[in-house]
Protein backbone atom coordinates (compact mmCIF):
# COMPACT_ATOMS: atom_id res chain seq x y z
CA UNK A 1 0.00 0.00 0.00
CA UNK A 2 1.66 3.33 -1.10
CA UNK A 3 1.24 6.62 0.90
CA UNK A 4 -1.62 8.25 -0.56
CA UNK A 5 -3.54 5.42 -0.25
CA UNK A 6 -2.78 5.21 3.37
CA UNK A 7 -2.88 8.73 3.54
CA UNK A 8 -6.81 8.35 1.55
CA UNK A 9 -8.02 5.67 4.34
CA UNK A 10 -7.08 7.61 7.45
CA UNK A 11 -8.90 10.74 6.16
CA UNK A 12 -12.22 8.26 4.91
CA UNK A 13 -11.71 6.44 8.29
CA UNK A 14 -11.54 9.45 11.02
CA UNK A 15 -15.17 11.03 8.80
CA UNK A 16 -16.35 7.84 9.26
CA UNK A 17 -15.56 7.67 13.08
CA UNK A 18 -16.83 11.42 13.64
CA UNK A 19 -19.93 10.53 12.68
CA UNK A 20 -20.29 7.81 14.42
CA UNK A 21 -18.59 10.23 17.74
CA UNK A 22 -21.04 13.16 17.38
CA UNK A 23 -24.57 11.14 17.28
CA UNK A 24 -26.89 11.68 19.82
CA UNK A 25 -27.19 8.10 20.25
CA UNK A 26 -23.11 7.53 21.02
CA UNK A 27 -21.61 5.75 23.63
CA UNK A 28 -18.38 8.48 24.14
CA UNK A 29 -22.14 10.91 24.93
CA UNK A 30 -22.36 9.38 28.23
CA UNK A 31 -18.64 9.28 29.25
CA UNK A 32 -16.59 11.92 31.28
CA UNK A 33 -15.16 14.90 29.56
CA UNK A 34 -11.60 13.35 29.76
CA UNK A 35 -12.14 10.23 28.34
CA UNK A 36 -13.89 11.93 25.28
CA UNK A 37 -11.26 14.21 24.67
CA UNK A 38 -8.74 11.35 24.72
CA UNK A 39 -10.75 9.64 22.18
CA UNK A 40 -11.63 12.45 20.00
CA UNK A 41 -7.66 13.25 19.93
CA UNK A 42 -6.56 9.77 19.14
CA UNK A 43 -9.59 8.80 17.13
CA UNK A 44 -9.92 12.07 14.79
CA UNK A 45 -6.89 14.37 15.38
CA UNK A 46 -4.16 12.16 15.36
CA UNK A 47 -4.57 9.49 12.15
CA UNK A 48 -5.58 12.90 10.12
CA UNK A 49 -2.56 14.36 11.46
CA UNK A 50 -0.49 11.69 9.98
CA UNK A 51 -2.75 11.22 6.70
CA UNK A 52 -1.61 14.19 6.31
CA UNK A 53 2.06 14.23 6.14
CA UNK A 54 1.46 10.83 4.09
CA UNK A 55 -0.39 12.99 1.39
CA UNK A 56 2.27 15.76 1.70
CA UNK A 57 5.07 12.81 1.36
CA UNK A 58 2.79 11.27 -1.61
CA UNK A 59 2.59 14.57 -3.72
CA UNK A 60 6.21 15.48 -3.22
CA UNK A 61 6.62 11.62 -4.41
CA UNK A 62 4.39 12.17 -6.81
CA UNK A 63 2.78 8.53 -6.78
CA UNK A 64 -0.26 10.16 -8.48
CA UNK A 65 -1.72 12.92 -10.33
CA UNK A 66 -1.01 15.77 -8.09
CA UNK A 67 -4.67 16.74 -7.84
CA UNK A 68 -5.49 13.60 -6.02
CA UNK A 69 -2.75 13.84 -3.39
CA UNK A 70 -4.17 18.01 -2.83
CA UNK A 71 -7.64 16.56 -2.58
CA UNK A 72 -6.79 14.08 0.51
CA UNK A 73 -4.32 16.48 2.01
CA UNK A 74 -7.27 18.92 1.66
CA UNK A 75 -9.84 16.04 2.99
CA UNK A 76 -7.47 15.17 6.06
CA UNK A 77 -7.07 18.74 7.13
CA UNK A 78 -10.80 19.39 7.05
CA UNK A 79 -11.03 16.66 9.76
CA UNK A 80 -8.28 17.56 11.70
CA UNK A 81 -10.01 21.06 12.16
CA UNK A 82 -13.18 19.18 12.99
CA UNK A 83 -11.76 17.11 15.17
CA UNK A 84 -10.29 20.43 17.20
CA UNK A 85 -13.67 22.02 16.78
CA UNK A 86 -15.07 18.96 18.53
CA UNK A 87 -12.26 18.96 21.20
CA UNK A 88 -12.47 23.09 21.86
CA UNK A 89 -16.35 22.51 22.09
CA UNK A 90 -16.10 19.68 24.59
CA UNK A 91 -13.49 21.48 26.70
CA UNK A 92 -15.85 24.33 26.85
CA UNK A 93 -18.88 22.33 27.74
CA UNK A 94 -16.53 20.53 30.86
Amino acid sequence: MNLFQTSLILGLLSNIVFHALTQSWSPLVEMSFGIQRLATFLLLILPTGIGTVLGVMSLNRKEVKAWWSIGVIVLNILMVLLGLFHLIFTLSAG
